[in-house]
């Protein structure tokens, strides 16, 4: 049973540690862009550049056990990219594949997303470089619609503590 008012199946929590898990099912980028398009969900310019590159490889069956460190787990100071990153190595979790993004915000209504104290859950996936920037994809559930937007990889870039960093944990298994 989820400790959260609006259900949220399969979901739990301890010490700041969100845990719960997707399903991949073969998606392309190019097919999800078209889903994300039909059911409305708006996409940034260049989330539609990442989920276009030679990056995004789609995998079929595979159950991901997803891992979000919430941003509130760490002080103002070691809210950047290379601390987190560094914890989440320290406790073993790994880099997502792109696809995560996009199974996430298809699972997660923005307001079930925010009943687990996050408001834009950054996917922390090897960066995509765009006009020479580096791109993570992000859950962005600050306003009403249902985006899937990207923000800027800096290793000693700042964060938000409503912000939430998903990784997988050490074992990803296959749903076939």
């Amino acid at each position: 049973m989820s400790k959260y008012n609006v259900y949220v199946e399969d979901v739990s929590e301890e010490n700041g540690v969100i845990s719960f898990s997707v399903e991949s099912d073969g998606t392309t980028g190019p097919e999800w862009i078209k889903w994300f398009d039909e059911n409305k969900y708006p996409l940034e310019s260049d989330v539609r550049k990442v989920l276009g590159s030679d990056k995004f490889k789609p995998t079929k069956g595979v159950k991901y056990s997803v891992r979000v460190l919430k941003g509130e787990l760490y002080e103002d100071d070691k809210l950047i990219t290379k601390d987190i990153c560094g914890d989440a190595k320290t406790r073993k979790l790994l880099d997502p594949p792109l696809e995560l993004a996009c199974l996430i915000r298809r699972k997660f209504t923005n307001e079930q997303v925010r009943e687990m104290g996050i408001y834009c859950l950054i996917i922390m996936h090897e960066a995509v470089e765009i006009s020479g920037d580096l791109h993570l994809l992000c859950v962005d559930c600050y306003v009403s619609d249902r985006w899937l937007s990207t923000n800027y990889d800096r290793p000693d870039g700042g964060w938000d503590r409503l912000d939430g960093f998903a990784f997988l944990a050490s074992q990803v298994s296959s749903g076939n």
